[in-house]
């Protein structure tokens, strides 16, 4: 699980969107992001994330925040994803999990008594200046943007 906390610098990172556009931490200088990681496109809990944000997009505007996603699917993947839901939002295709590996968002899991590492569901809060505002380890996806606009 993540290292990092409240307080400390978000990594910089730049890797693919969904049409292969080049995203960076630099880009949102100056603006507040909401950067989640999810395992999987498209699967029920991830879709379910997604969704609650996407739909809630506009409160998050109002109060100044973007939204970013990120997993290990490919560029082809993320656009379906994408498409099929219509999100606001880009969804960045970090196939070799960089910036995963970057937000120390990769390890172990158990799943019906599997363990296999994957990517752990985690949602950083990220300052005009770069400083991490907040982490989310324990994700509620149905309710995930009380979680972060519990203002």
């Amino acid at each position: 699980m993540t290292h990092l906390k409240a307080g400390d610098k978000a990594p910089d990172f730049s890797a693919n969107d969904q049409d292969g556009n080049t995203i960076s931490l630099s880009d949102y200088k100056g603006k507040k992001l909401v950067l989640f990681f999810y395992p999987k496109a498209s699967t029920p809990g991830c879709t379910v994330e997604a969704c609650n944000l996407n739909d809630n997009y506009s409160k998050f505007t109002k109060q100044g925040y973007d939204i970013l996603g990120v997993s290990a699917d490919s560029q082809k993947r993320q656009s379906n994803f994408k498409n099929k839901y219509d999100f606001a939002y880009p969804l960045l295709a970090d196939e070799d999990k960089a910036v995963i590996e970057a937000y120390s968002v990769w390890g172990p899991k158990k799943f019906m008594g599997r363990e296999y590492d994957g990517i752990h569901r985690t949602t950083f809060v990220i300052d005009e200046n770069g400083v991490i505002e907040d982490v989310i380890k324990k994700v509620k996806t149905k309710a995930h943007t009380d979680q972060i606009l519990s203002e």
